[in-house]
């Protein structure tokens, strides 16, 4: 520490550059002096250390107990802090016995002789003469590193206290750094980490991108707080929606449910609290300014929008849109629903990889079993072959299917207390209909194993049919997406071919004639060119296969 140096100003330089309170700068200045004397003069000594605003300087102070005089059976107990009170009385204090006083020590006296007189006047109460010529140097390094630290302290404080209130909000930060795969981002006071497991697979960063993330999480750690980001949360699908739209932000609009894959394809389901504001176009905005905005900050992702139903049934049909679905059977008690579609909408229901059944599983919070209508029939034929050869009444077979028993194999399976639930099955009975239930339920799984080989031979048989051999309305229902009810619009608005609906340029005049709505045209209209381009293909192939074959029987 410098002799006449007025620290004022530096504390409000440091208070300023540094965004920390100048009460906060004051107390660290004053326990770094405080502990820098007590390394010098001992730990035992009670010292402490002042700010003095007008001066601009930290005073140090040792308090001294005042005690009387000590004999041999009751010595002074602690000498370094005590001062007997006939040795205060000679100094001319007056002071009676437990009285404390605060005595300054001069660590920063410039003229010897005054320093002198001051060691003369108080060093033997104060024990420490010299003190001053040893004390500068070991003070101003031990104060410098406590003020450091202590500098580092607080500003790790006030980053925590001005983050951790942002948890599950969106912030925006430059990519900085790569450190072992995780993403470090600078946010102007503060780092924060994308760690791998937030990160979405398809995306890459390089340092000095902008990016945008949410804020899972602000922890207090020993080394600053630490960050957490996530660009693969579902709650950052929620929060850039309603940074999007302003019905969402007022209340108006509300996300009910949302659910994400990232990177790959996200569903939301809305809902409105105000009968004239339709929610699914409220979030698609303009032309569908607002869920492209929202598409474009997650690289790509597709966004389906569906309405919010209080009915479950309702809300798992449009959850699982663009496909059409038949039926519904629910079962509250094991939170799980039968789907059944139109064949043609079978793959369009499960998706990519069964995309879309689980994500609309994930809204919806319901176990989803898909089924083609084909495929219903053919169980329900094959329930009544399996519960027929074990002898269960037709009526009873119906209350079974009805139940989620599809098969012997299930009733062997179930439990007699389930059974002896159902009319017609006593206690008695059940070990001896569970006994030929498994005896009937190794035939059925060489039955099961017969038909679907003969289903697949016939699924392909289907799909190798040359397209010379099919009808305008199969070709159709070819195509991706197309069931019977969208070919009647399609007809209805004069696209019944393949062709017309490839050679229209326009998608929204398709949309619109259809009544199909923009969004659903342009998904037709990609599946309609996916479409013409295998179709050209397999014609090729199967043409190939023909003159191949006609060659070899006129040879």
């Amino acid at each position: 520490m410098q002799p006449n140096v007025n620290l004022n100003l530096i504390l409000d330089q440091v208070a300023k550059d540094k965004g920390i309170e100048r009460a906060t700068l004051v107390a660290i200045l004053e326990e770094s002096i405080s502990m820098a004397a007590k390394k010098h003069f001992g730990l035992e000594r009670n010292l402490k250390a002042h700010f003095d605003d007008d001066k601009g300087k930290v005073e140090l102070f040792q308090v001294l107990t005042i005690v009387a005089d000590p004999t041999d059976e009751a010595p002074i107990a602690d000498p370094a802090n005590m001062v007997p009170v006939s040795l205060a009385h000679g100094k001319g204090i007056e002071v009676e016995v437990g009285d404390e006083l605060d005595f300054p020590i001069y660590y920063q006296v410039e003229d010897e002789a005054e320093a002198k007189a001051q060691d003369e006047q108080w060093g033997d109460l104060l024990k420490l003469k010299t003190f001053r010529r040893s004390f500068g140097r070991i003070a101003a390094q031990t104060a410098k590193q406590v003020m450091i630290q202590g500098t580092r302290n607080a500003e790790r404080e006030n980053v925590f206290n001005e983050y951790k209130d942002r948890k599950g909000e969106v912030i925006t930060g430059i990519v900085r750094r790569f450190e072992r795969g995780n993403v470090i981002v600078d946010l102007g006071r503060a780092e924060a980490v994308l760690p791998v497991r937030e990160q979405v697979p398809r995306e890459s960063y390089r340092a000095g991108d902008r990016i945008q993330a949410f804020v899972l999480d602000v922890l207090r750690e020993s080394k600053g707080p630490q960050i957490i980001l996530s660009r693969a949360s579902v709650e950052l699908l929620r929060k850039l929606f309603e940074m999007e739209v302003p019905e969402i932000a007022e209340g108006v609009v509300v996300i009910e449910a949302a659910a994400r894959e990232p990177g790959g394809r996200a569903k939301i389901a809305v809902s409105s609290r105000d009968s004239d504001v339709d929610p699914v176009g409220a979030c698609v905005g303009m032309k569908g300014s607002r869920v492209q905005a929202v598409v474009q900050e997650l690289r790509g992702e597709k966004i389906d929008i569906v309405p919010w139903n209080e009915d479950p049934a309702r809300f798992v049909c449009n959850a699982l849109a663009p496909a059409e679905v038949s039926r519904v059977l629910l079962d509250e008690q094991n939170g799980a629903m039968e789907i059944i579609v139109p064949d043609d909408q079978l793959s369009l229901a499960i998706g990519r990889r069964g995309q879309n059944v689980r994500l609309a599983s994930q809204l919806t919070g319901w176990k989803l079993d898909i089924n083609s209508e084909s495929r219903v029939k053919e169980m329900r034929e094959f329930a009544t072959l399996s519960f027929t050869a074990i002898g269960i009444p037709e009526q009873t077979q119906e209350l079974l299917y009805a139940h989620g028993f599809r098969k012997a194999a299930d009733l062997a399976a179930a439990s007699p207390e389930v059974l002896t639930q159902f009319p017609g099955f006593t206690t008695d009975m059940v070990p001896e209909l569970q006994k030929q239930a498994r005896d009937r339920a190794f035939l059925d799984a060489q039955e099961e194993d017969r038909l679907e080989k003969e289903r697949e031979a016939a699924r392909l048989a289907e799909a190798r049919r040359h397209p010379d051999e099919l009808t305008q309305e199969e070709r159709l229902a070819r195509v991706r997406g197309v069931g019977e009810k969208t070919i009647e619009q399609l007809k209805a608005a004069g696209y019944g071919t393949v062709e017309a609906i490839h050679a229209e340029q326009d998608v929204m005049k398709l949309g619109e004639s259809t009544a199909l709505g923009v969004k659903k045209a342009r998904q037709i209209k990609h599946a309609v060119g996916v479409y013409v381009e295998e179709e050209a293909r397999l014609r090729k192939e199967l043409d190939a296969e023909r003159a191949g074959g006609g060659g070899g029987e006129a040879a």
